[in-house]
């Protein structure tokens, strides 16, 4: 028998990025069943079913309208210009509320993957990674729902002409910054991951955490106030 009839090879060799992305492409099937499991249990058996998605970044969005816009009267304008820009605070609380509800959603999820499926790695065989790989993408479905709405508001915003943000190239650039919240938030979920296996209290800690690192960061006030 030769070597390449083998299934699977067991190798002493240790890269530096031990992803074997041609197994994790064969088991594509099960990745799209996650998903789709974890999309249907997070909804499921409630009212509005996936409304939540539109309706909580919505009420976010508006208690940072009111707390951090008016009461605190905070910028959200980051760059000087020649002429006026209008940047209407609701926008702005929305474009950070769905990014950062995104991170930390697929953060927190994928913290708890070897706790939440040890019943199943237990039993049978298929690639870790395909857990949270299933997660970052489930967290996708909602983040698209919420970014059509923000899209729908903004074109409001233009037609009544209460905001002067147009269209532009950048807009081609939000791949890249989904890319980028991927792989961070499930990097660092799996780093916490491996650790809650034997210390569970990080798992309290991480939500924790990432609810204090949401005002920590540029979500609530502009990059000009840092």
């Amino acid at each position: 028998m030769q070597t390449s009839d083998f299934l699977i090879r067991v190798s002493s060799k240790r890269k530096l990025i031990n992803i074997n992305f041609r197994e994790l492409w064969r088991y594509k099937d099960l990745i799209f069943l996650f998903v789709k499991r974890d999309f249907i249990s997070k909804y499921k058996q409630t009212i509005l079913g996936p409304a939540w998605a539109i309706i909580q970044p919505l009420m976010t969005t508006v208690v940072f309208t009111i707390i951090f816009g008016n009461l605190a009267n905070l910028t959200t304008l980051d760059v000087k210009v020649s002429e006026p820009v209008v940047i209407p605070g609701f926008l702005f609380y929305m474009a950070g509320t769905i990014c950062w509800n995104y991170f930390s959603t697929t953060l927190t999820t994928t913290s708890s993957t070897f706790i939440g499926n040890s019943n199943i790695m237990g039993k049978v065989y298929f690639p870790r990674m395909v857990v949270p790989i299933a997660t970052a993408f489930s967290g996708l479905i909602s983040f698209v729902i919420q970014f059509v709405m923000f899209l729908v508001i903004w074109a409001v915003y233009l037609i009544i002409g209460a905001t002067s943000m147009q269209p532009s190239w950048f807009l081609c650039l939000i791949p890249l910054l989904l890319l980028q919240l991927m792989l961070l938030s499930t990097g660092m979920g799996i780093i916490v991951s491996s650790l809650t296996t034997k210390y569970r209290d990080l798992v309290m800690a991480v939500g924790f955490g990432v609810q204090l690192l949401q005002y920590a960061s540029p979500v609530a006030y502009g990059l000009s106030l840092i």
